[in-house]
């Protein structure tokens, strides 16, 4: 399949000395990201969640304060909800770099051209916005989905993920309406790609690294279906 196919080259391309700096960099944006979306987390549970909770041996406390340091003592439960539009944001702030040093070893002939960084950024910002809420509504609707809220969750967060990065590949060589285009003739691909991605950044410690990952591998998948 196309889309396990630049997977494995995305995979391959983690370890090229080449890229292994752009990755130590992204893995430290990445981290970055997620403790600066972690931190208005923690702020918006304790200035917009009212009500008290009872603890055993403690009484009464503010649910928000609650919550908010239940965050920090969670970190890596919270971080499988929080990797997802931690990719989004990269996908404006790096995902490019990346896309240009993967092009330029794989695809010397096919390099392509940085789009404007404010129109990327706004973009990356409205997905992240999406796959907060994705992530949000799937956890509060939870009860009521049972078993298919993982497959809400993955399917709705690979559909926004395969979309941002794919896009991004795409208008590195041409017009954004011409990428949607070419998106939408492989929605198939694109999304099986992104679900992976969104798998793979709700695995610990190696979530880190899936931003870089999906990058590299969207960009090949471009690279490869506009031949």
């Amino acid at each position: 399949m196309i889309w396990m196919r630049a997977l494995a080259l995305g995979w391959g391309d983690l370890f090229r000395p080449s890229v292994f700096g752009l990755v130590l960099r992204g893995i430290g944006l990445t981290i970055l990201l997620f403790l600066a979306l972690h931190t208005v987390l923690f702020w918006g549970f304790r200035e917009f969640i009212s009500g008290e909770a009872w603890l055993p041996f403690i009484g009464d406390v503010p649910l928000g304060s609650l919550l908010g340091w239940g965050s920090l003592i969670l970190l890596p439960f919270v971080g499988i909800f929080l990797m997802a539009p931690v990719a989004a944001a990269f996908s404006g702030f790096y995902a490019d770099r990346v896309a240009g040093e993967v092009e330029a070893t794989h695809y010397p002939r096919r390099q392509g051209a940085s789009p404007d960084f404010w129109d990327s950024l706004l973009e990356s910002a409205a997905i992240m916005g999406a796959v907060l809420l994705v992530t949000i509504a799937t956890l509060l609707a939870t009860p009521i989905l049972g078993p298919l809220a993982p497959v809400v969750f993955y399917g709705a967060n690979g559909w926004l993920l395969g979309r941002e990065f794919f896009q991004m590949a795409a208008n590195r060589h041409m017009e954004s309406d011409a990428a949607s285009a070419l998106r939408r003739q492989n929605a198939a691909t694109v999304t099986m790609l992104g679900i992976a991605i969104a798998f793979a950044l709700t695995v610990p410690i190696l979530n880190i690294a899936i931003p870089v990952l999906a990058a590299a591998a969207f960009t090949h998948l471009f690279q490869i279906i506009s031949e």
